[in-house]
């Protein structure tokens, strides 16, 4: 028993002293670093009623004829961030209201999102040169989209924009590629020319 008890006092005595050679420092936390290309921009001309620019970095854009006289859907997707920038066109009929109908709809439809946004901020878009008006909607938190908008001439187009991505949505793991495509988005909105 003896031994046992000298062997025991032995080994801590080890412990003691190689533990104890330096004092012990604390590891920096550790940072994701995402790096993404630099955005090249060109013209998207489609068959549809405006052309747009669009990231190189977008890896498909697909175009489907929607329900109504000229109603389009496209999708402009980025296979390496699992996401996609969802555009919806509508022509606006000869009646106002259907102006008045869209911009509620696309303003409702941004504010289901307050149930599980931190925050909502707007952004007044405005050229009137190429009369294009509208609004960015940039949304924080685990919302199931981060970006919105809409743009309009007022008389008879009216496009609407969305960005989800393919995961549960944690605002902290997906901010570095939401505020990547919060450019592609805004860009989108600043080049959209009406045919």
């Amino acid at each position: 028993m003896l031994k046992y008890i000298q062997n025991s006092f032995l080994f801590l005595v080890l412990i003691l002293v190689v533990s104890c050679a330096e004092d012990p420092t604390p590891k920096p936390n550790a940072y994701l670093r995402l790096s993404y290309p630099e955005a090249n921009y060109n013209e998207v001309n489609l068959d549809v009623p405006f052309t747009f620019q669009k990231n190189e970095f977008a890896t498909q854009v697909g175009v489907k004829k929607m329900g109504g006289l000229d109603n389009y859907g496209v999708n402009i997707e980025y296979s390496n961030l699992k996401g996609t920038i969802f555009l919806t066109y509508k022509s606006i009929h000869k009646d106002s209201t259907s102006l008045v109908e869209f911009m509620r709809d696309a303003q409702n439809f941004t504010q289901k999102h307050t149930i599980i946004a931190d925050e909502i901020v707007e952004q007044v878009y405005l050229n009137d040169e190429r009369k294009v008006y509208g609004m960015f909607y940039e949304i924080g938190g685990n919302a199931a989209s981060q970006s919105q908008f809409y743009v309009t001439d007022s008389v008879n187009h009216f496009l609407t924009g969305s960005l989800y991505f393919y995961a549960k949505p944690n605002y902290d793991s997906i901010l570095p590629a939401a505020k990547y495509l919060e450019k592609d988005i805004k860009q989108i909105m600043e080049s959209v020319t009406w045919k």
